[in-house]
């Protein structure tokens, strides 16, 4: 069975390659802005998939995203454990008592 962290490993191997045998090298050689940008460009068509109503496109692109968000990662250096990590920690108390807790941090200026 396929899993995230098979699917992480295989992002940090790829990482390595060169960019002419490896789309992950591309993208992780255009950095984070090569990255996030592509990644939002995912979540957009996921969106458009579920509105739509549309099964085999959104598991489509939740695939797409998930991967590009796992490369996103990788440039970033935040391992997937740290991310489920976190998860487990927000799963200790209800969504919205966390949500109250956090501290607002800085946004990007436009």
């Amino acid at each position: 069975m396929f899993t995230l962290d098979d699917l992480a490993a295989l992002i940090t191997q790829r990482a390595s390659s060169h960019a002419d045998q490896s789309y992950t090298r591309t993208l992780i050689e255009g950095g984070a802005p090569k990255a996030a940008k592509k990644l939002g460009e995912e979540a957009v068509e996921c969106v458009i998939a579920a509105m739509q109503n549309d099964k085999g496109a959104l598991r489509m692109e939740a695939a797409d995203l998930i991967y590009h968000l796992l490369v996103v990662l990788q440039i970033g250096g935040v391992p997937l454990q740290d991310v489920v990590n976190e998860l487990g920690r927000r799963t200790r108390q209800s969504g919205l008592e966390e949500k109250a807790g956090r501290v607002p941090y800085p946004r990007i200026s436009e």
